[in-house]
């Protein structure tokens, strides 16, 4: 539902065509809705489901053409009684798209408040990557005090949150980088170790004694999936949470068998939008940490609306580091 007479920017999926698609256009704006907050958008985070979006692989496929963003951050417009939160709260928020525009509408259950000392860029790069992280690894991986956890593509948005998170919550951190650039980005987030892609397995074997680690966190996937299995310690776990090299692995079965180990799937969107009330929670066991200067946002490159397109194209080659963030101010 829209605002009769009241437009906004918002950068629009026109077809599945890739980042090239996506051009930014007027739209009415979002009405009033007595059951959600409103929110003013200063500042959107791009994400790799975004960039899956463009091209119609992810798997909500709103009607074209729709925005894409999952976070952001800005000023409440207006809000439910009751809700918590009132016009001009600074917050931070997730969608099931929609994010990349000046207004958006949203489940009082997905606005989290922004802590004083964070800006609404730092706060939109803090949601999707760093509960995912948080979810991945606390509650799909159990990790607990002195595991070991290896990170693939710790460079990145969701590899940089990875590590802190890893690192915040006790355990010994090796990361995986492709460069020096990157290995130094890892080692910034809290990574005790840096190892490259190529030969990881006998790295790792070397830094933990032989005993492999308990929990691979794999965003990446392809070819490197069977020798993370091979890197798991007895009773490991490799967690997936995507296919960023683009090939989706299989994975045999009786190494599972022979390792007590297991595979298992981190979907944190789809665990929000079914529980409500757990964002929630995830946020307020974050922001003893944020405050202490143990998390942070890893914002690396900032665009304007009009550039959406552009941060979109940097994830796809995997020339990014770190977070990318729209800013809308």
């Amino acid at each position: 539902m829209s605002t009769p007479g009241r437009t906004m920017r918002a950068a629009l999926i026109t077809a599945y065509d890739g980042p090239d698609a996506l051009v930014v256009r007027e739209i009415d704006e979002p009405a009033h809705d007595a059951a959600a907050v409103r929110v003013a958008v200063r500042a959107a985070g791009i994400t790799f489901p975004d960039l899956l979006a463009t091209r119609g692989l992810y798997q909500v496929k709103p009607p074209l053409p729709f925005a894409p963003g999952l976070e952001v951050a800005g000023v409440v417009l207006d809000a439910p009684d009751g809700s918590g939160f009132g016009a001009g709260d600074r917050v931070a928020a997730f969608l099931t798209f929609g994010g990349l525009a000046e207004v958006v509408s949203v489940d009082p259950a997905h606005v989290v408040p922004l802590p004083d000392g964070i800006g609404f860029v730092e706060g939109a790069a803090l949601v999707v990557n760093h509960l995912t992280a948080h979810f991945a690894l606390t509650r799909r991986g159990g990790l607990v005090p002195g595991g070991t956890v290896l990170v693939h593509g710790a460079a990145g948005g969701l590899g940089t949150a990875s590590v802190q998170i890893a690192r915040a919550w006790g355990a010994e951190v090796i990361a995986v980088a492709s460069s020096e650039e990157k290995a130094r980005l890892a080692r910034d987030c809290g990574a005790h170790q840096v190892v490259a892609p190529d030969g990881f397995l006998d790295a790792v074997r070397g830094l933990t004694g032989g005993r492999g680690v308990d929990i691979v966190v794999d965003p990446v996937g392809g070819d490197r999936v069977t020798d993370s299995l091979r890197a798991l310690a007895p009773e490991g776990r490799l967690l997936v949470l995507g296919f960023a090299s683009g090939d989706i692995a299989s994975v045999r079965t009786n190494r599972l068998l022979l390792g007590n180990s297991g595979v298992l799937g981190v979907a944190w969107a789809e665990y929000v939008r079914q529980r409500p009330g757990y964002l929630a929670e995830q946020w307020t066991q974050l922001l003893p940490r944020i405050a202490e200067g143990r998390l942070w946002p890893v914002v690396r490159g900032t665009y304007p609306l009009a550039g959406t397109a552009d941060a979109l194209r940097a994830i796809e080659t995997r020339s990014a580091l770190g977070k990318l963030v729209v800013d809308l101010t």
